[in-house]
């Protein structure tokens, strides 16, 4: 019986656990990655630990979601993420340089490594071949410090790619129609790794788009081989010393394996306001656009950039559509200025935006009231662009580019078969040009006893979490439904300059159910923490989905918030919730979910005692009136994190001793 290419590279870095499918392992991790919108917290965390130098291989530092500088808040975070980057032993990629999982793929991805980062598409390092996983920015602090990931062993799901994507027809289109087959919701405790003569026929970046959104289908991580395009893409970049090549034993065996044959792929789309909502464009074509946008971790490549300007060449726009193109790094930047395919797309009338994260985290291009959008991003929660009630079609650059020429939604094979328009294919070059200049490496051992760490008045030390009660009384604050991401509860958009003030940012936890004239959720939270009363929240399936922000549970533990009750819980957020002294708690009976509204006043009288040893907890309303089962589905290490008032008192005290 062969290995995956998972079980290989986990066996590589496993120091704890064995790997048997459901069971917590610890693994060494290689490489970690945080960006500005988590990396202040993971920083003051990681400085709160005192180990002071990092003890990964490569730690990098990327400034790419707080770019627009309304007040003084964003910059503080960049001098700060810049001077304790370079004094903690970490590479910094500075403000223009790029997005962290495109620059991390061209210049430090690598074969059969382990990578970990404070962002939830991290799992874009699996086009070259690693093992990259999403996580808090907590866990990534402890990995900087040199301690083991953990996590829960993951069944590994293998997808069998046959065949050649047909003309207009993109690796985007592979990833939906998986999505639109396994849907966001269930697929906690997977990983995906893809196979077969048809992924050899995908370059890297184009894996690197299907392994980017395995983040939406929650899994662990998503895969390719390392092979021979791998060796190309690594020598364009002139890392060939990175290259190992890697792959499954032929006679792996799979929980499970599905079959996609690329050449009988139509173009596809997520429809509002989920990126499992699938339907084909020929479905939807027709339908009046008012603006565009290409870009993002997902799609702004060399090649998707490429492709989108060969089209647009010596064309205009629609004149009732905005359009927006967002190169994913500078080095795709300057290879698009320096060929003249730059010209080209501002002659047809695109508008550049910044080599960041942009619109996708609802950081500017808001569309107009009733407008649709297309966008080749990875997420289309509803309000994530900053638009109450927008609607988000998750498309291809193909599929992008044929509708920014019509106005509507267009099937791009039309652009052939009606407008005589031939599929531009693109050849990935031989030589990108390398520009480092704005990743700065870090200061020497020496230099960094002396250098000054920047802090500016609006980075505030988070809170450390208090020790949880024998007995919790509790009252619940909120009831939601099924597929609460952590958008719902943490809001991006304009907020996030207030991600390294916690105080502040959690005024505005859970802030979309929030109704004129009444008290907020925060405000409701802290009165009952003034009484000594815990916050309860009560979710149905899938609570925590999308991003890896651990402010969604960080803040919610500022506000009194002890407990989460819910039909189940997403992968990253449960490990956050943990991390941050939250309990995680799944209904047994998941029809008991129905028999809780908000206001209900909860006692779990033995709470430190089920943590302790039990599988189960039992829950009543304080009356009297119901009582029902949760489940506690906690690892040893879990517990012994809960009972320590979370990871970082957790850390200390196993480093003391």
């Amino acid at each position: 019986m062969g290995n995956t290419l998972v079980s290989k590279i986990l066996q590589e870095h496993l120091v704890e656990g064995q790997l048997t499918a459901g069971e917590e392992i610890g693994i060494r991790i290689d490489q970690t990655l945080t960006q500005d919108a988590t990396g202040t917290t993971a920083f003051l965390l990681f400085e709160s630990m005192g180990v002071g130098r990092v003890k990964t291989d490569l730690s990098v530092s990327y400034v790419d979601h707080n770019m627009a500088g309304f007040g003084p808040e964003n910059h503080n975070d960049h001098l700060y993420l810049q001077t304790v980057a370079a004094k903690s032993g970490v590479y910094h990629s500075r403000p223009g340089n790029g997005i962290c999982h495109q620059v991390h793929l061209e210049r430090f991805g690598k074969p059969g490594a382990t990578l970990l980062g404070s962002d939830s598409h991290t799992p874009t390092g699996g086009g070259i071949g690693m093992l990259a996983i999403g996580a808090g920015g907590l866990d990534v602090a402890v990995a900087m410090g040199g301690g083991p990931f953990y996590l829960q062993c993951p069944k590994v799901l293998g997808v069998r790619l046959t065949g050649r994507l047909g003309d207009w027809v993109a690796a985007k289109d592979i990833i939906l129609g998986l999505l639109g087959e396994l849907t966001t919701k269930g697929n906690v405790g997977w990983a995906v790794e893809y196979f077969g003569a048809g992924a050899k026929n995908l370059t890297v970046p184009q894996r690197a788009t299907i392994t980017n959104m395995g983040a939406e289908l929650g899994v662990t991580a998503s895969i390719f081989a390392s092979d021979e395009q791998t060796k190309r893409f690594l020598a364009a970049q002139k890392r060939e010393q990175d290259y190992r090549p890697l792959a499954a034993d032929k006679d792996a065996v799979y929980d499970r394996v599905i079959e996609i044959d690329l050449s009988t792929l139509e173009p596809m789309a997520a429809c509002p306001s989920s990126p499992d909502n699938i339907r084909p464009i020929r479905e939807i074509a027709g339908k009046k656009v008012g603006q565009i946008a290409v870009g993002s971790c997902t799609n702004s490549s060399f090649a998707d950039l490429m492709m989108t300007a060969r089209v647009l060449k010596g064309r205009r726009i629609d004149p009732l559509v905005e359009f927006a193109v967002a190169p994913g790094s500078r080095e795709v930047l300057n290879m698009l200025a320096a060929n003249g395919a730059l010209a080209d797309l501002i002659a047809a009338g695109a508008r550049i935006l910044e080599s960041a994260c942009g619109p996708c985290i609802g950081q500017g291009f808001s569309p107009a009231d009733g407008t649709v959008s297309l966008r080749t991003f990875n997420r289309n929660f509803a309000g994530r662009t900053g638009t109450k009630g927008d609607q988000v079609y998750l498309v291809s650059p193909e599929t992008a580019v044929a509708s920014v020429l019509t106005g509507v939604v267009t099937d791009p094979r039309d652009l052939s078969q009606k407008m005589g328009i031939e599929y531009p294919k693109i050849k990935m070059p031989r030589e990108f040009q390398i520009d480092d200049s704005m990743i700065q490496p870090p200061l020497s051992e020496d230099q960094a006893k002396a250098a000054q760490v920047l802090r500016g008045s609006t980075i505030v030390v988070p809170e450390a979490p208090a020790s949880l009660p024998g007995k919790l009384v509790g009252q619940v604050l909120l009831k939601c439904g099924d597929k609460i991401t952590t958008d719902h509860i943490m809001p991006a958009g304009t907020f996030l300059k207030l991600r390294s003030n916690v105080p502040k940012y959690a005024k505005v936890v859970f802030n979309c159910f929030n109704e004129p004239g009444k008290p907020t959720f925060a405000e409701r939270a802290l009165k009952l923490k003034s009484q000594g009363v815990a916050g309860v929240i009560v979710a149905g399936e899938s609570y925590g989905q999308g991003s890896s922000r651990e402010h969604a549970a960080l803040c919610p533990m500022y506000l009194g918030v002890r407990a989460v009750i819910a039909r189940s819980i997403e992968r990253i957020h449960r490990a956050n919730l943990i991390n941050f002294c939250i309990v995680p708690i799944r209904f047994a009976d998941p029809s008991d979910y129905d028999k809780l509204q908000a206001g209900d006043e909860l006692v779990i009288e033995d709470l430190l005692g089920a943590i302790r040893s039990r599988g189960e907890v039992r829950i009543a309303k304080r009356d009297g009136s119901f009582a029902f089962m949760g489940k506690l589905e906690l690892s040893g290490r879990d517990r012994d994190i809960l009972l320590s008032a979370g990871l970082l008192n957790y850390t200390r005290s196993k480093a003391h001793g």
